[in-house]
């Protein structure tokens, strides 16, 4: 079973890169903007079945390639650490547009899609997810479980978000100030993941 820390670790790694903004997050914060919270609600389910699919073939090879190459696992961690220091520079220069309500609201299938394809597929299973999780059935369940978990309530919020958005609640709102807030928790964590990876 997965130590304290090793918990502490995946929890807060599925978290970071679950709030990210990318392309899932955008899809659902447009449709909350454009359908409102409850007609959104189902798909979160799109996601999470995404990013199954997504972790589980991911997981599943890298722990096969790990066999032969055995210096991959460090490697991928130092790879995501620029990876994600990339985007906090990216999102640091750039702020999340997202369409505009008068656009026609994505489906279960786009969303799906969309996930499967997201890069974060990859992040979570060659870094965030503990390579026993991919070697051992309950170390697996158990990592899936918390993931869904985490996920549910930062969908939610992603979209809450859109429809606030919409309603105009968030009128005060500052995007740039609060990209460049979410940039330098990225740039903190890519930091955690080379440091993890080295040592």
């Amino acid at each position: 079973m997965l130590s304290a820390s090793a918990i502490a670790l995946l929890a807060s790694g599925i978290v970071v890169v679950l709030m990210t903004p990318g392309p899932t997050n955008t899809l659902l914060a447009a449709a909350g903007l454009r359908q409102g919270v409850r007609r959104s609600l189902p798909l979160i389910a799109a996601e999470l079945g995404g990013y199954f699919v997504s972790i589980s073939v991911w997981g599943r090879f890298l722990a096969q390639a790990a066999h032969a190459l055995p210096w991959l696992p460090s490697l991928l961690r130092v790879a995501a650490g620029l990876y994600i220091a990339y985007l906090a520079v990216d999102m640091w220069r750039a702020a999340v547009a997202l369409p505009d309500s008068t656009q026609r609201a994505n489906g279960m299938r786009t969303l799906f899609v969309a996930t499967l394809l997201n890069p974060k597929g990859l992040l979570f299973a060659g870094t965030i997810f503990p390579a026993i999780a991919f070697a051992h059935l309950p170390a697996y369940v158990f990592s899936m479980l918390m993931f869904a978990c985490l996920l549910v309530p930062i969908a939610l919020a992603w979209i809450a978000f859109g429809a606030a958005l919409g309603s105009g609640k968030l009128g005060w709102l500052n995007p740039v100030k609060m990209q460049r807030g979410a940039s330098i928790v990225l740039g903190v964590f890519s930091l955690s993941l080379a440091w993890a990876a080295l040592h």
